[in-house]
């Protein structure tokens, strides 16, 4: 199975950083939604993409173990990585990290699920799922 994953880089701005120049925890929340667009951009399953088929995909868990600080001045690459299931909803691995020393430091994971335009959750997984999975050569 294809491990379909997209890394970009993280910019560090000034305005992330506290009196200590480390950047606020929740912070990477932030880069973590940089990193589904991009990889939505990329493989073809963006927001505005799955909005335009009368879906939306909320966020219903997200979460962080940080294990080294960001700090200003870091130079930091953020790796998307899909996670696959049968459920009909869309998980993401994510890992911050020096692209030179490979160090890490923070890794994540997200989980979405799929609502119709009137909030209603689906629990089988949308035809354009199925067909994007197809795609890729997941299913």
């Amino acid at each position: 199975m294809p491990q379909l994953s997209e890394v970009i880089p993280i910019n560090i701005r000034f305005h992330e950083v506290d009196s200590l120049r480390i950047v606020w925890h929740g912070h990477y929340l932030k880069y973590f939604e940089d990193g589904r667009e991009a990889f939505g951009r990329k493989y073809g399953i963006g927001y505005m993409d799955v909005y335009d088929l009368g879906l939306l995909t909320p966020l219903v868990n997200i979460g962080c173990d940080y294990k080294k600080s960001i700090k200003y001045g870091d130079v930091v690459m953020l790796e998307t990585s899909y996670v696959d299931c049968e459920a009909a909803k869309i998980q993401f691995k994510f890992t911050l990290f020096n692209p030179d020393t490979k160090e890490v430091y923070a890794q994540g994971e997200s989980t979405q699920v799929f609502l119709n335009e009137a909030g209603e959750l689906s629990l089988l997984m949308p035809q354009f799922f199925i067909d994007w999975k197809m795609k890729w050569g997941l299913i």
